[in-house]
């Protein structure tokens, strides 16, 4: 997962795909980690509101520490999932010759929203932390579903 910082948004959704694939017995199967396409917070835990309101339901990203993207990530998972359009392009810039195929929005996993990108709560409030979790967590369940169908076949 790979958001601007890797403080909101990429933890938040790593974090709750962490939960659900421990939840779903695959934690040995499925390796997920995320990244931010800046160096910005290099080291540094998840925002602290981001933190909050995923306690709240249940997540912990306390563990978690910001990284940037590195090159060898796009050989190392399957799937690299952009937060949004603007990372998606990054991505897509940074990528080796070969691998495009990996990269993907987040949010074309999910099933119970329309938006295609997960906004950026940093600026905003309670209610933006509240709408991204919403979000990551109709992604990821939709990415869950894909997981087991891979796994499966």
């Amino acid at each position: 997962m790979v958001c601007t910082g890797n403080i909101c948004r990429s933890p938040t959704a790593d974090g709750v795909m962490r939960k659900i694939v421990g939840q779903a017995g695959l934690a040995h199967r499925v390796r997920i980690d995320s990244a931010g396409t800046t160096d910005y917070h290099v080291g540094e835990a998840p925002d602290r509101r981001a933190q909050l309101h995923a306690k709240k339901r249940g997540y912990d990203l306390g563990f978690l520490r910001a990284r940037e993207v590195k090159i060898s990530d796009f050989s190392q998972f399957d799937l690299i999932l952009a937060m949004d359009k603007s990372h998606l392009r990054s991505l897509q810039h940074q990528c080796p010759p070969g691998m495009q195929h990996k990269i993907q929005l987040f949010l074309d996993f999910a099933n119970k929203h329309p938006e295609d990108e997960v906004p950026d709560p940093y600026y905003g409030g309670a209610d933006g932390f509240e709408h991204v979790l919403d979000l990551v967590e109709d992604g990821c369940e939709g990415l869950l579903s894909f997981t087991i169908d891979q796994l499966n076949n």
